[in-house]
């Protein structure tokens, strides 16, 4: 594989599994975007369609699934099967509404989520899940259940409303269902672990994980990783809030005003075991002032309702009861109801035959075509806005052609949670934009199959007095060094560690593993060898890893040094030696935060101690003698005491801030500070293997560390470097080192 082609590699995007159809293949009755929605995920195969309530994910499921030919089984909330299997026959497609395997007998097939247990999951040739949000809230062993279940499918579809980008959860649930990735992976290519406290940025695009993670866990998109995250995105995942976002008319999509009016009944709340309220605290404590307010709030109710059609969405049981004794004509869904009951019930009010339906969010919240109506109420809150919203769009939906009052009925003392589903809204509007505009170019690629290709590379060279700096890419300007023309060459390679400085497939540290990032590191050990001087040495500066659970699997150390002598071995490089360079592990501790270094792990369990991370030169040396035309690097200076030190193999007396100044060399962007190598380690690689007048060579310049270094003991420097904002710097010092030694000369 050349370059050109390992770059295409590095690419983050699913490949395509699914079978190539024509847009006149489809359903004329699919509007000209769902048909391209369509085409496209029959040619991804498996695929997640995240579009917005009253788009028409429903006609896409079923049209993916008449296409592919395969024996499909449909899985659904309960209270959406049925609805599907009526939209089905607008297509004059035959589905069968089944409950266990003995009921298939026909292509496509639906069912309950309640129900998967009772199939056989390796007869099916593909799988869709509808309202595939549900994942998040079936609980853990469910999901994972669904996931294990159809893990041998070759085709699945998720559909469901565009999530809030926000909500990682929901992706890796997705991602782990179709096979892509486990979340864990996600996460470790694209976020970064916060560990701040839980507030919003929209700037950093904070992710979160909610629930009982010990300590809570929040993620953020690592900022060099937002252009590859959303093309990965858009490789798998098609996002659309409304027609026009495809460049479509909007026409016959346009939602209609939403009203929200929020009523607050005033109380005197008395907690119990407290002198007075404060706050609220958790579920139990909201569960308990939501009983303890359910008549006030009546009086409200009774207020608001008139003759036209409601939906009344209730929390509590108690809550419905009270509302159901109190309007006869009233009809409630409980979840306890059968199937039966709740279909022909949701059905009727579909229909008009019912003008009042009583229910709760996680029943008839989901996937619904309540258009009919454009009035409900919210009798109490919870802090789900997920919950919330979903109920909205039952009624405001496209298609809905009067605008949707919908009223929330809370006590004085839940303001809070008015005001913090209300900031959420307003914060999930802001993001599912910022989605749509951050895929949209992506997801043109990719109905039109066009190949992303690494982009933003340009090439600079900069010289002076013994040095030349080039800016680009080190696997391509490599190739303009002459054969057999460099004496040493010095550099620390970027540790694989995904858009910690770029976003560039191009840098070293973008690998989403160490298979692909000894792959890359292969193209520059083979350039290296090639430059460098027979019978002479390279110095590569690395050290152990340590191995993170969300990354690696667990925790430990991992021997990146030991990797880096079998990737030059494989090239032709023979292995010459090390230098162990001494390091304080009180100040790697405070750099690192990391536990197994701190004085109350020892004393907790010194089993999970461990020593400092040691840095180390690696000495690699090219086959054959120093050639005749070059003089042997005599030493001369040297003396026999440093010599001594030297030669020890465990380098002391390296101040671990003896560095050239690198804060102004990070970008506002950057994962991670720089973190050049002590000038005095490159000193001792330069007066041990090279003598005054050579030429070295750093394929990784950062900021222009070895070259300085190369300059002041009277060597000539060559410097690659990829990122501009450490070129830049890179430049600075090299014109500073230029000018010291033009100002020593004149003395």
């Amino acid at each position: 594989m050349d370059y050109t082609d390992f770059l295409k590699s590095k690419i983050y995007t699913q490949s395509s599994i699914g079978k190539n159809i024509s847009e006149k293949e489809i359903n004329p009755t699919l509007f000209p975007f769902q048909r391209i929605i369509t085409a496209w995920a029959i040619k991804k195969g498996r695929a997640a369609i995240f579009l917005d309530t009253g788009l028409g994910k429903t006609f896409i499921q079923l049209e993916w699934a008449r296409l592919l030919g395969e024996n499909t089984l449909i899985i659904a909330p309960l209270s959406v099967a049925r609805q599907t299997t009526r939209e089905a026959k607008k297509l004059k497609i035959d589905i069968n509404y089944i409950r266990k395997q003995d009921d298939v007998n026909k292509m496509l097939s639906i069912t309950n989520y309640e129900m998967i247990e009772h199939f056989d999951f390796n007869t099916f040739g593909a799988v869709v899940l509808d309202e595939s949000s549900i994942l998040k809230a079936i609980g853990s062993k469910t999901r994972k259940k669904i996931t294990a279940l159809c893990k041998n499918i070759k085709y699945r579809l998720c559909c469901t409303a565009t999530p809030a980008p926000n909500d990682y959860t929901e992706l890796g649930n997705h991602v782990e269902f179709l096979g892509i990735c486990k979340a864990s992976e996600m996460l470790a290519m694209f976020f970064i672990n916060a560990n701040k406290e839980h507030t919003f940025n929209i700037n950093d695009k904070i992710y979160r994980k909610k629930g009982s993670n010990k300590g809570g866990q929040e993620w953020r998109l690592k900022h060099h990783a937002e252009k590859p995250f959303f093309r990965w995105l858009a490789s798998w995942a098609f996002a659309l809030i409304k027609p026009s976002d495809l460049g479509f008319n909007d026409d016959g999509f346009i939602l209609p005003p939403l009203n929200i009016y929020p009523h607050f009944v005033q109380i005197d709340y008395e907690p119990k075991d407290e002198l007075f309220f404060t706050h609220i605290k958790g579920i139990k404590n909201a569960a308990d002032i939501r009983r303890q307010t359910i008549n006030d709030r009546i009086r409200i109710l009774k207020q608001i309702i008139d003759n036209d059609q409601w939906i009344i969405w209730t929390g509590l049981t108690a809550e419905s009861k009270a509302i159901t004794k109190l309007i006869p004509k009233a009809v409630e869904v409980k979840g306890d109801d059968s199937i039966e009951y709740k279909t022909k019930t949701f059905e009727d009010f579909q229909d008009g035959k019912c003008q009042i339906l009583i229910t709760k969010p996680r029943i008839g919240g989901f996937g619904m075509n309540f258009q009919n109506a454009h009035k409900m109420i919210f009798f109490g809150l919870n802090y789900s806005w997920e919950q919330f919203y979903q109920c909205l769009r039952r009624e405001w939906r496209y298609m809905q052609k009067y605008p949707v009052d919908a009223h929330i009925i809370l006590s004085n003392i839940e303001i809070s949670i008015y005001r913090e589903i209300m900031r959420k809204d307003a914060q999930a509007k802001r993001l599912r934009n910022l989605l749509i505009k951050q895929i949209e170019n992506y997801e043109k690629d990719e109905i039109e199959m066009r190949q992303s290709t690494t982009n933003n590379y340009s090439e600079n060279t900069v010289s002076g007095d013994n040095w030349i700096a080039m800016q680009g890419d080190s696997c391509e300007l490599l190739k303009k060094i002459d054969t057999g023309s460099i004496d040493l060459s010095i550099y620390s390679p970027p540790f694989a560690d995904l858009f910690t400085y770029t976003d560039s497939g191009r840098d070293l540290g973008n690998c989403r593993d160490w298979d692909e990032f000894f792959k890359h590191y292969a193209f520059i050990i083979q350039e290296v060898l090639r430059v460098t001087k027979s019978g002479r040495l390279t110095c590569v500066h690395t050290s152990d890893i340590p191995a993170i659970a969300q990354k690696d699997g667990y925790i430990g150390i991992r021997n990146f040094p030991g990797e880096v002598i079998k990737a030059h071995e494989r090239e032709g490089w023979v292995f010459n030696g090390r230098a162990f360079i001494q390091k304080n592990p009180q100040a790697q501790a405070i750099r690192t935060h990391s536990k197994a270094l701190l004085f109350a792990q020892l004393r907790r369990d010194s089993v999970d101690s461990r020593p400092a991370l040691i840095d180390q030169i690696l000495l690699f040396k090219k086959s054959g003698d120093n050639e005749v035309s070059v003089e042997p690097v005599k030493n001369g200076e040297l003396d026999n005491e440093t010599w001594i030190k030297w030669a020890h193999g465990i380098w002391t007396g390296i101040s671990e801030t003896d560095t050239l100044q690198y804060s102004h060399a990070r970008g506002e962007e950057d994962e991670k500070h720089i973190c050049p190598l002590q000038l005095a380690t490159i000193e001792r690689c330069i007066k041990l293997y090279s003598n005054p007048g050579e030429k070295i060579l750093t394929p990784f310049g950062g900021i222009g560390s070895e070259g300085y270094q190369a300059v002041k003991y009277n060597r000539q420097a060559i410097l690659i470097e990829l990122k501009e904002e450490y070129f830049k710097v890179l430049i600075k010092n090299m014109q500073k080192v230029e000018s010291e030694i033009k100002t020593l000369s004149l003395f």
